[in-house]
């Protein structure tokens, strides 16, 4: 077993890792940092509750540490652990700031230590799906792509670090970072990168973006709504040889943040089926019918369960610190587009 420290619970620590991390087998949930409150210990009654990250990190069997912070901490926290010998998950996003990134990758380098980024939208069912319709050509050459999170949040929560006007708040930090690891494992780095912020409910930070992939035939339009009460299509994908267009988002995140997530490894047997009626229409040139696409299963524990084969040997790791830094690179030239009104090179970044 190996034994893992989460580091904050708060919703991501709640909702989208403790579960998990219990759900996956081969791991052990074994210490909570949670600085206050008893919430943590009771839902894991059985789980150690620190108050300090040096009181989890005194224990000397815990080999990965899960960092799921607000975002201003991602950096001095997996930091920390990396210099403890630790191997390291990060929550999206990776950190604030481009170079900061870089920095927690060469430092796990030197350390030797696995260092890795929340990706689990990768394992999303529609993702899994629109990523081996792509991957066997079957609508043959892409000349349209667009992914959107759509939203109904028409006031900002108040309190909420991810509503103040600091580094790493708003919506292109939340969403963009799930938006932008697809489309990069689809298609590969852009040429240039085209991006606009919105701030539809008047608030101090960011609540819907519009940014554009450029690459040499054709753009990636990745889309973000906090402001979108009859949501559209999630994604919509046109090539030369027909069209797929997929409305509904992967079931998964709605159970885990309900009040009864899953417990243990046993979830059942449908855990993360697409109900039917969410199912994608495949839409071919050659004259046959409009078909409806089964939905991949999706399961967010591939995720850990490939950290865990990675740390034992056992497999590559699927979310490499390059694709990491990719995003954050990505994150920082929409700030850059969206500042100077223009279009932004994939290597314009400032030293």
């Amino acid at each position: 077993m190996l034994r893992v420290g989460l580091i904050g619970f708060g919703l991501a620590g709640q909702s989208f890792h403790a579960p998990i991390i219990q759900g996956t087998p081969g791991l052990e949930l074994a210490c909570i940092l949670a600085r206050s409150g008893t919430l943590a210990q009771q839902r894991y009654p059985e789980v150690r509750v620190a108050r300090t990250l040096e009181e989890l990190l005194a224990d000397a069997q815990i080999r990965l540490c899960v960092v799921a912070t607000p975002n201003t901490s991602h950096f001095d926290l997996a930091r920390q652990c990396l210099l403890a010998a630790r191997d390291v998950i990060v929550d999206k996003p990776f950190t604030t700031i481009l170079s900061e990134a870089e920095e927690l990758v060469r430092l796990a380098a030197q350390q030797k230590r696995l260092l890795t980024v929340y990706q689990s939208r990768r394992w999303d069912g529609d993702f899994q799906t629109v990523k081996k319709i792509v991957s066997a050509g079957t609508l043959g050459e892409i000349t349209e792509y667009e992914s959107r999170y759509d939203r109904f949040r028409p006031q900002p929560k108040l309190g909420s670090w991810r509503e103040r006007a600091e580094p790493g708040a708003g919506i292109l930090f939340d969403l963009g970072p799930h938006l932008l690891d697809q489309a990069l494992i689809l298609f590969g780095t852009p040429q240039a990168v085209s991006a606009r912020l919105l701030y539809q409910r008047g608030g101090a930070v960011d609540d819907g973006f519009d940014i554009a992939l450029e690459y040499p035939n054709f753009r990636a339009l990745l889309r973000a709504r906090m402001m979108a009460y009859a949501p559209t299509h999630h994604f919509l994908i046109h090539g030369r040889k027909g069209s797929f267009i997929k409305h509904g988002m992967d079931p998964q995140e709605d159970i885990l943040r309900s009040p009864n997530p899953p417990s243990g490894t046993d979830w059942g047997p449908r855990w993360g089926e697409d109900p039917e009626q969410n199912w994608g229409t495949l839409s071919l040139t050659d004259g046959s019918d409009p078909q409806k696409i089964k939905t991949e299963i999706g399961d967010y524990r591939n995720y850990y369960a490939n950290v865990r084969d990675a740390i034992l040997g056992k497999a590559p790791l699927d979310v490499q610190p390059q694709q990491a830094l990719n995003t954050m690179r990505v994150l920082e030239l929409a700030q850059k587009s969206d500042r100077e009104r223009r279009s932004v090179g994939w290597n314009e970044l400032e030293n």
